[in-house]
């Protein structure tokens, strides 16, 4: 008989304690949030939704307000999601929270998903064209195989 020695916690090995769903205002993400709130609930998880503000070298917005932009459309998202979420109260209980984080997409939810220890991410399908040539968002975390992830169409 083998005696079997427990070398510390393993993510996701009794179902997904934190769901991280990247949001960013597009059809696709939130078609993904919406996938993700459903995880949630069936698994009793969090649900952590991930807005990454874009940050943009210094010049290259030739003085227009970016910050400001990026936080109206955070303001915005949780505006939404509140409001979705409030008209599901009663009929889907569901935790969540809402996450801001800098910088690019990628490294934007790879720091949240350390952060909030997820144990799966969900996220949109690229609606960009020029990802195919550089690689989506998606497919940069997939490949970094550090935690399931969800691609939603």
């Amino acid at each position: 008989m083998t005696e079997h020695v427990n070398t510390g916690f393993e993510r996701g090995t009794d179902g997904p304690k934190v769901i991280l769903a990247g949001v960013d205002g597009s059809e696709s993400s939130l078609r993904a949030a919406a996938y993700a709130a459903g995880l949630a609930r069936r698994q009793n998880a969090l649900l952590a939704l991930v807005y990454v503000q874009p940050v943009m070298a210094a010049g290259a917005s030739l003085g227009a307000p970016v910050g400001d932009a990026t936080a109206e459309i955070a303001e915005g998202l949780m505006a939404e999601i509140r409001d979705y979420a409030e008209r599901l109260k009663g009929i889907y209980d569901i935790r969540w929270q809402f996450h801001t984080f800098r910088g690019d997409p990628y490294a934007g939810l790879v720091s949240a998903a350390e952060d909030l220890t997820a144990d799966a991410v969900v996220v949109g399908a690229s609606e960009r064209a020029g990802h195919r040539i550089v690689g989506s968002v998606a497919v940069r975390l997939v490949k970094a195989g550090r935690w399931p992830v969800t691609v939603v169409p």
